[in-house]
């Protein structure tokens, strides 16, 4: 009897797998297959929908173990419009993936209502698989990767529950099978994923959703970036080619903010629009050259590409903006690669501003801040431009203004308070105010933001720039030089600018002081630093070799086998891996399906039952029960008809019964024993009578 014609008869006799009742345990691990599947999106989905599903699952849950009961048409009815009536209200007309992705997790939820039997259990588990992959929309680090791999095994343990609820240790059997599967299909899966031809998509759908992410925005506030000086959340990572810049060399420009709008520093143009394209996330291949580096960033939901000053493209998807800043063709909602390369000489500067661009960059409110244009009137009167900036910043280094991330609120009149009162503040704080003495002393000058700094990854193989390395500064314009770099920073609390924000607000004790979570708040503690750093560079090389594996770095790593290939081999040798995988799984098969009841004990008495009959003259027809067989064969040889009726009798026990028996061994001794001594009789009953015929 083959294993196909065992499990038809189990669900006949289960009554039909369409009305056949979901078992606890099935329902048990899709539950948790649900709530792991969650977890990587708990930072998008609202607090009520992440409430909502769980309450739903406990729901159904409790109705499995008949504390509840599963509502009826019309209550399940009112839930799903009062819960998508919360949806609507809570998206209030945005439609983006984002919110797709949120409607389809509440599609989910609901789901759990109606799931009853079987086969509800089976289109749950097709749902779910598809969640799985839109996790992957949004998360894509290896510790998310990894989650979501779980979740999909627990769904397969539960689906192999579902279809033998009474196999002894299912839950162990379960996920051994599952890892012997893995392991025959992980070479397949690697060589597929290397050779497999990486081509860029025909059109891609932006992720962007509106929700704020952590990282500097197109404008600039007093706080801000002091708000941003609490974050350890990862910026982007950057692998240089030669010997990192010097601590105090890591100006990473981002975008300039040239409008003072009241208090509110902002871009006088806004970003031009570009249509949507497709995504660009792999930018840069090969061996890095002495002046090159690689940037991985996270999603920013912007357009802006973080540089050093004096760099120029080295990958196709970024661009120059103009002013030394650089863009990407959309926005970046998805950890994106790109690389740059330092001008070994720095261009020639503008030695000349228009009366467009003069204006624009000497722009100040009407009024407001009476001290601070006063002081700049004092000296634009006795001072050249270039004196003016020194003569500003010995003023911070001598006086007694302080770095803080505790600033106290600023008045109305902000920069007076800072630069004659209070004397305290973060590098938003001061940037702000010296872009506004400058202009008010007839020099442009602008606001540059973007990230200062950064701390070696493991081994020093890479820099990690975090949100904390958020920082501000000021340029102006001095006549024959173009513009200048002038940081307020530096003057004020040097050890920023030279050694990071930690040793800058040491004295202070506010650094990460609302982060309890963060491993950077504990520099003291060794090991914890070594762990943090062992992570992030496995994460590291994830995103690099395994998310970021695409065209470019397929291509390179291809072109350095002997010989060279293209995408033409590349397709060739994909079609060729996936047809000898077939040819050995069917190989396999084949065989399994011929030697697969040789190799079980059962299937093997059976055999030697189906040689004894034809061996008494009882021809084995198909589809015949070792009953009827036996019943024949007593019929034939009445000396064995006891012993024929036992041995039958113990197939249907041991394939027909419900559970298994947990003397399976000695089940199968005994069919053994009776096996032998059928035999015995037969040969003793052919040495007393003559053989008869079987009409």
């Amino acid at each position: 009897m083959s294993v196909l014609s065992r499990f038809s008869l189990s669900q006949n006799h289960d009554g039909g797998s369409a009305m056949q009742a979901i078992p606890a345990g099935a329902l048990l691990w899709l539950i948790g297959a649900f709530a792991l599947l969650l977890a990587p999106q708990w930072d998008r989905l609202p607090l009520w929908l992440v409430a909502a599903c769980a309450v739903l699952a406990v729901w159904r849950w409790l109705a499995q173990q008949g504390r509840f009961r599963l509502p009826g048409r019309w209550l399940k009815t009112g839930v799903m419009l009062v819960l998508v009536a919360v949806y609507v209200a809570t998206v209030q007309g945005r439609f983006t993936v984002d919110t797709a992705a949120s409607f389809f997790v509440l599609a989910v939820g609901l789901k759990w209502l109606e799931t009853r039997t079987a086969r509800d259990f089976y289109v749950l588990f097709f749902i779910l698989v598809y969640l799985a992959a839109v996790n992957f929309l949004f998360q894509q680090s290896i510790i998310w990767a990894l989650i979501t791999f779980s979740a999909i095994g627990c769904l397969l343990v539960g689906l192999q529950i579902l279809n033998a609820p009474a196999l002894p240790g299912h839950v162990r059997a379960g996920w051994k099978r599952l890892g012997l599967l893995l392991l025959k299909t992980l070479p397949i899966v690697i060589l597929l994923f290397v050779f497999f031809p990486r081509m860029a998509p025909l059109w891609s759908v932006p992720l962007v959703s509106g929700q704020a992410r952590s990282g500097i925005s197109d404008t600039m506030r007093p706080g801000d970036i002091s708000n941003l000086a609490q974050s350890s959340e990862r910026a982007f990572r950057v692998t240089f080619g030669g010997e990192n810049p010097d601590y105090r060399d890591r100006y990473w420009r981002g975008l300039i903010l040239d409008y003072l709008d009241g208090e509110t520093w902002r871009q006088r143009d806004n970003e031009p629009f570009r249509r949507l394209g497709r995504v660009a996330t792999d930018g840069g291949a090969g061996s890095l050259a002495e002046n090159e580096y690689d940037v991985l960033m996270e999603p920013t939901d912007q357009r802006w590409a973080f540089t050093l000053e004096n760099s120029v493209a080295a990958s196709s998807n970024v661009f120059a903006a103009g002013e030394d800043l650089f863009r990407f063709e959309r926005p970046a909602d998805s950890p994106v690669r790109y690389r740059m390369a330092l001008a070994e000489a720095p261009g020639a500067p503008t030695l000349e501003l228009n009366p467009v661009q003069r204006n624009r960059y000497l722009q100040l409110p009407r009024s407001g801040n009476p001290k601070t244009r006063a002081l700049a009137e004092t000296m634009a009167a006795d001072l050249q431009p270039a004196e003016l900036v020194d003569a500003l910043m010995r003023r911070f280094r001598e006086q007694a203004y302080y770095y803080t991330l505790r600033p106290p609120a600023m008045p109305e009149d902000g920069v007076d308070a800072l630069l004659f009162d209070n004397k305290r503040g973060f590098c938003a704080h001061y940037a702000g105010a010296s872009t506004f003495l400058f202009r008010a002393a007839g020099i442009p000058a602008r606001v540059v933001v973007g990230y200062q700094g950064g701390d070696p990854g493991a081994a020093g193989e890479y820099l990690i720039v975090r949100q904390y390395d958020a920082h501000a500064w000021v340029e102006v314009w001095i006549e024959n030089r173009g513009w200048v770099r002038v940081d307020p920073t530096a003057a004020i609390a040097p050890s920023r600018i030279e050694s990071g924000l930690r040793d800058a607000v040491a004295e202070e004790g506010s650094f990460l002081e609302n982060d309890f979570t963060s491993l950077q708040r504990y520099q003291d503690f060794a090991a914890l630093q070594w762990l943090g750093l062992q992570l992030d560079r496995i994460n590291y090389q994830w995103q690099r070799w395994v998310v970021g594996y695409q065209g470019q770095s397929q291509l390179d790593l291809m072109s350095r086998l002997p010989g060279g290939m293209g995408l033409k081999e590349l397709g060739y040798i994909s079609a060729g891996i996936v047809g000898f995988a077939l040819l050995i799984a069917g190989i396999v098969s084949g065989l399994s399906l011929r030697t697969g009841e040789r190799r079980d004990g059962y299937g093997r008495a059976l055999e030697s039952w189906r040689r004894l009959c034809q061996q008494a003259g009882v021809p084995v027809r198909s589809g015949e029960t070792p009953m009827v067989q036996a019943e024949r064969l007593a019929t034939a040889r009445p000396a064995v008809a006891e012993s024929a009726r036992t041995f039958a009798r113990a197939v249907n026990s041991h394939y027909y019964r419900q559970g298994l028996s947990s003397h399976r061994g000695e089940d199968l001794q005994r069919l053994q024993r009776l096996l032998k001594a059928i035999k015995r009789q037969l040969r003793q009953d052919g040495q007393q009578s003559s053989t008869g015929t079987v009409k």
